[in-house]
């Protein structure tokens, strides 16, 4: 029986890649009985035009969905949309929660004036501390772009970020064969239009990028706030070091996270937005 990836799900239909070939199956229907849905990103079993059999996952996205992804490439924009860290730290928390390897990648810089570009630089900077990889993307410099490719290839990505900051844009720069849409600021909204309206994978190289409309949400509500601080690296790192087990790094005596903060080695905006992020859950386990 042949196994294959889904590379793109459309109407109930599902598009596997089996040996450089696509077959066209649709879903078992014992799947519907089962409430298990194929998702696009998802190694199959397959055999005259059904999915048969659903591998196990190492991780999931619901929105989008998506499955067995290898790593997030989280595109933020200087300018046009202006730069929000406290949503950069809200994308990094959700794929750490997913174990999905998260990229930083600033882009439209060459837009932006010196004070933004220095400041831009200082959270480049920050970023880099935690440990993550952190790239600027511009026109003028090809040299991010080859970076970029490489670490494309070989694995299955998600690009996202906010409407308008260019992710399509930088899709097409590394390939120019996806011809994906692209859109204009909506200066009303002060946000992007979206323009991709269906999830699929586009190889590049010998991985796939998922090319999807951004997340339409960013809740928490699988998260216990417990585990917060685990999705927060620079965290992880110090929590045996507070004085007691299980330390919300919050209000707790002798927290090595706090001291840290007040030492100027975690930002303090990264402790704040982790503060906002722990009454978040606690306010949604209360509602539900």
């Amino acid at each position: 029986m042949p196994e294959g990836k889904i590379i793109q799900s459309l109407s109930g239909y599902y598009d596997i890649e089996h040996d450089g070939e696509i077959y066209r199956c649709r879903g078992r229907g014992n799947f519907r009985q089962k409430k298990v849905t194929p998702l696009v990103g998802d190694i199959v079993d397959f055999k005259e035009g059904y999915v048969l059999e659903i591998k196990p996952r190492k991780n999931e996205m619901l929105r989008p969905p998506l499955a067995n992804l290898d790593q997030g490439i989280l595109v933020f924009s200087a300018v046009e949309p202006d730069f929000q860290p406290l949503l950069l730290d809200r994308f990094l928390v959700r794929l750490e929660a997913d174990d999905i390897l998260p990229i930083i990648c600033f882009s439209k810089t060459d837009l932006a004036d010196d004070a933004i570009r220095k400041e831009m630089e200082r959270f480049a900077a920050d970023y880099r501390k935690i440990g993550y990889e952190v790239l600027f993307t511009s026109a003028a410099d090809q040299r991010n772009f080859e970076t970029l490719t490489r670490l494309l290839d070989g694995k299955t990505s998600v690009f996202a970020g906010q409407s308008g900051v260019g992710k399509s844009s930088l899709l097409n720069a590394l390939d120019p064969r996806f011809e994906l849409k692209t859109g204009a600021i909506s200066e009303a909204l002060g946000r992007g239009k979206h323009t991709t309206r269906r999830i699929r994978l586009l190889p590049i190289g010998s991985g796939y990028v998922a090319d999807t409309p951004g997340f339409s949400s960013l809740d928490f509500r699988d998260l216990e706030a417990k585990d917060l601080s685990y999705c927060f690296p620079e965290m992880r790192a110090l929590a045996a070091e507070c004085k007691f087990r299980g330390c919300t790094h919050l209000a707790e005596p002798k927290c090595a996270v706090k001291e840290a903060v007040a030492n100027k080695e975690i930002p303090a905006y990264r402790h704040e937005h982790y503060k906002q992020f722990y009454e978040e859950i606690q306010g949604q386990k209360r509602r539900y």
